[in-house]
């Protein structure tokens, strides 16, 4: 699974860009906010990948922040965004439309009002938005299992990690328990997200 890419501007545009990384050319969609942090074409960019599987395409999301990566992510688990018939266009629409912050404070303060602004959420979705998110952000920023489970767990490992057993099908409340505590456990350089998903799998069987 590709967590991450760094490599050199072949083209971009506001929602999508190529990335050459020694010679093989990575097609990747992104947000407008990640957009506007690329250098020009020729230049060396790092994105924060979401790498989603379907059964007729594999497609890449990617991020400039593990911030913007943790919210895309949560957004994805929202009834109405993620399970539209083209999954990550609308999550990637709210990045676009608002930064992370601004967002997290909005769902904070249950400002339904602005998240209905936001190009193709009206206010059932935002009113939405800010029940299930509401409990998984801070003000400052996207702060769920996935963003910051334990002080020192690495956030791409752990969001790696719970993206695949989700794909497995096991349920999100036992992932979100059962990671918490792996990254209380594990010390920092036992928390891959190999050997994260391969403890997670030993507790969740049992």
């Amino acid at each position: 699974m590709i967590a991450r890419l760094t490599g050199i501007v072949a083209e971009s545009g506001f929602s999508g860009c190529v990335l050459d990384v020694h010679g093989v050319g990575y097609e990747v969609a992104i947000p407008v906010s990640t957009f506007e942090k690329l250098p020009q074409p020729g230049g060396e960019a790092r994105l924060f990948i979401h790498t989603q599987v379907r059964e007729d395409a594999i497609q890449l999301f990617g991020f400039a922040t593990v911030e913007e990566k943790n919210l895309f992510r949560q957004l994805l688990n929202v009834s109405g965004i993620g399970g539209e018939l083209r999954p990550g266009k609308l999550a990637l629409s709210v990045l676009s439309a608002m930064p992370v912050q601004n967002f997290c404070a909005a769902v904070q303060s249950s400002d339904v009002k602005s998240l209905s602004r936001i190009p193709g959420i009206g206010k059932r979705t935002a009113e939405r938005l800010v029940v299930e998110l509401k409990d998984k952000v801070t003000s400052t920023g996207a702060a769920s299992v996935f963003a910051s489970p334990g002080e020192n767990a690495p956030a791409t490992a752990v969001g790696d990690a719970a993206l695949a057993l989700e794909q497995l099908g096991f349920k999100r409340d036992a992932i979100d328990k059962v990671l918490k505590a792996l990254a209380s456990e594990l010390p920092p350089a036992e928390q891959s997200t190999e050997n994260l998903l391969r403890q997670a799998i030993i507790r969740l069987k049992f």
